[in-house]
């Protein structure tokens, strides 16, 4: 289940907090707790992603970018990510999360997070893809940053994030194309 409870204490705190660009580094505080383990009693990988939810939608209010997507009735969805993990997290675990936009295209927002443990150590990292759509598809970066009144132009794209973007493009879609389906086992 979502941490909708989490999500309104993040939601909170992320609104009183002075603004920042989208571009700036929001800076969130969680705890692992024993329903976020698998069973090796771990940070389970998809509870990564919905960890990293919180601290992403923090960022969006303080940009004041979920305002205006509430304003324009636009949705935000997370079209690709790639996460790296490099430390085990454990229940009751703090983590100290960091948030930021990195650059765009005439498409796509490309964020980046990590999660840093008691030690200082980074524990994983992830960079997404992110879209805005409206009832005709995806709304141009362009267009949300002016309805945000921003600056239009993007950070240069890091060539790591520019080798994830073409290596993505390498990727067939749908998966196995190119292939012929296996046929469907019944279940009894």
């Amino acid at each position: 289940m979502f941490p909708f409870i989490r999500l309104i204490k993040d939601l909170f705190l992320a609104s009183r907090q002075p603004r920042i660009g989208l571009t700036d580094e929001h800076v969130s505080h969680h705890i692992i707790w024993p329903w976020d383990l698998d069973a090796f009693l771990e940070l389970n990988n998809g509870r990564t992603l919905t960890i990293y939810d919180l601290g992403r939608l923090g960022a969006g209010v303080r940009s004041g970018l979920v305002k205006t997507l509430k304003g324009q009735k636009w949705g935000l969805t997370m079209a690709g990510s790639s996460v790296r993990y490099r430390r085990r997290l454990r229940a009751f675990a703090r983590v100290q999360m960091r948030s930021r936009g990195v650059c765009w295209d005439d498409k796509f927002m490309y964020i980046e997070q990590s999660m840093w443990n008691a030690h200082g150590e980074c524990a994983n990292h992830v960079l997404y893809r992110a879209a805005a759509t409206d009832q005709n598809g995806i709304v141009a970066p362009g267009r949300i940053l002016r309805a945000m009144g921003e600056d239009v132009k993007s950070p240069p794209m890091p060539g790591w994030v520019e080798a994830w973007v073409k290596a993505e493009a390498q990727r067939p879609w749908p998966p196995m194309q190119d292939e012929t389906p296996l046929p469907m086992r019944k279940v009894s």
